[in-house]
């Protein structure tokens, strides 16, 4: 049986209710408020446009540039279909589909809030889509992050008039046969319908949500990283102590090293006497550096639940107080802004993690280099830490942010733009690096561990280094280290740590 997620009016979406929306088997449903309130807003707008010969942008006027020319009545629905035609010039590879996938839900959140003036048929429309699996497909560039993310949302727009296409299975196909499959007609595009549908963020947000989402993972990962590789080099634990970080009290940096305190309560290695005064920075300063990571993480969902509760359409229509009104809503500074630092917040998490692993490599604190017993006739673990190399690298290439850019479109009308889906593509890239690079971290410091035994590390790291030595074995002699490392992604990646995560 489905699970139905209610969209209500006024109601404020968390991050743990989008997951909950994005669940297997979950369908959205307009509760009768939600429902009635969209039709109210709509009616509002249908009365202006009947009784008021006003220009109201994007409704009776032309687009961008062509906002003096008007449309004349007769031509108010042709004006949408063209635009949805001629804005869908998505270029590059199609998106990732559990992305396209959050971009259909965030519109159809946006839209059901009702200040966009869309009938509630097309919301249906698109619920239907959501609720049948239907995800259209949209391309990488085409957005520069304001007017509106117009080319990839443009995109998905098509798939209502009958054009566009929609992921299927591992493929694409065109939409018309699709709907045809599911017996769903195409929809015409009433007045600012077309407008509604591209005139938003959610595109860059859906890239955005899906980030901070991964994040939160990667924080608890990078931490139990971490943890066992200062077992692992045999470090002082002092610097965790929480006398220190009351000191310094930033929320982050505290978080970090109770995490650090709790996955190493009870090490054996850790209590052994004879520790080295001061460690590596990248041992010892983990609360501070993950810590400031992870306040960028609390900032950004900060930023990214305000986005995801918004309405980022233009014009908005408030029958409130009865106005319709042009702005700048559509303008995603605040999400460019917030990607960009959050993407040189987890390449910072990638650059201190491969430290961690170079050291682990360099044959101090008895352990041998490269982490076997036979080096020179064989390399170990040596060429790992290279990989990690050029990932870092390259995340400090993708770091360099898109928010500080800006290039002037529409004959000068749209003349500073926020390059926000850039500096969401370039964060998908980011955390889909940092995976990597926390992966090599934790092959080379469950390596490492063995050359420890028989002291142990502590019993909630033991459980987890058995059961990832169920899947990788300990490299006693030279072999091809790049199954072990997809297989040590893949571990990280369905580690559950709800009940083990201590940060």
């Amino acid at each position: 049986m489905n699970k139905m997620f209610p969209i209500e009016a006024g109601a404020q979406i968390r991050l743990a209710d989008l997951q909950r929306a994005l669940a297997p088997g979950t369908h959205l449903e307009l509760t009768d408020q939600c429902a009635r309130e969209i039709d109210r807003f709509r009616q509002y707008l249908e009365s202006v446009i009947a009784q008021d010969d006003n220009p109201y942008y994007g409704i009776n006027t032309g687009f961008g540039s062509m906002y003096r020319l008007r449309i004349p009545d007769d031509q108010i629905e042709a004006l949408q279909i063209n635009l949805i035609r001629s804005h869908a010039a998505g270029a590059g590879r199609p998106i990732p589909v559990d992305v396209a996938r959050l971009v259909l839900l965030l519109k159809i959140l946006t839209l059901s809030k009702g200040h966009s003036g869309v009938r509630r048929k097309l919301v249906d429309q698109l619920i239907l889509y959501y609720n049948r699996g239907l995800v259209p497909v949209m391309y990488e560039f085409g957005s520069l992050g304001a007017s509106g993310d117009l080319a990839p949302l443009a995109h998905l727009a098509l798939t209502l008039i009958g054009q566009g296409a929609f992921y299927d299975g591992n493929g694409i196909a065109d939409a018309a046969p699709i709907l045809a499959q599911h017996k769903i007609d195409p929809i015409d595009l009433g007045a600012k319908e077309g407008l509604a549908l591209i005139n938003g963020t959610q595109y860059s947000l859906a890239y955005a949500v899906w980030s901070v989402l991964k994040a939160e993972k990667l924080m608890a990962i990078a931490n139990l990283c971490a943890a066992l590789s200062c077992d692992a080099f045999d470090c002082n634990i002092s610097p965790f102590d929480q006398r220190i970080h009351a000191v310094r009290p930033f929320r982050g940096q505290q978080a970090v090293a109770r995490s650090l305190r709790i996955w190493l309560e009870g090490s054996e290695i850790a209590n052994e006497g004879d520790k080295e005064l001061q460690d590596p920075y990248a041992f010892r300063c983990v609360p501070q550096v993950h810590g400031a990571s992870l306040d960028t993480l609390y900032h950004a969902v900060s930023v990214v639940e305000t986005e995801i509760n918004a309405v980022t359409d233009n014009p908005l229509v408030f029958p409130d107080s009865g106005a319709i009104l042009s702005g700048g809503n559509f303008h995603a500074q605040p999400l460019a802004l917030i990607m960009d630092f959050l993407a040189i917040a987890l390449a910072e998490l990638a650059n201190i993690s491969e430290r961690r692993t170079y050291q682990l490599l360099s044959g101090d604190r008895d352990l041998p280099t490269y982490l076997t017993r036979q080096a020179g006739v064989q390399s170990g673990l040596m060429i790992l830490q290279y990989t990690a190399a050029s990932i870092v690298s390259k995340n400090k290439q993708l770091c360099t942010p898109a928010s500080v850019d800006s290039i002037v479109s529409s004959k000068g009308q749209e003349d500073h733009v926020s390059m926000s889906a850039n500096a969401a593509t370039k964060l998908y890239d980011v955390c889909n690096n940092c995976w990597s690079v926390l992966a090599i971290e934790l092959m080379t410091a469950m390596q490492a561990l063995e050359f420890r035994l028989p002291a142990r590390t502590s019993p909630s790291l033991e459980e987890i280094r058995q059961a990832y030595r169920d899947c990788v074995p300990f490299i006693a002699s030279d072999e091809v280290l790049h199954a072990h490392l997809v297989r040590t992604e893949t571990f990280l990646l369905d580690l559950d740590l709800k009940t083990t995560d201590q940060s």
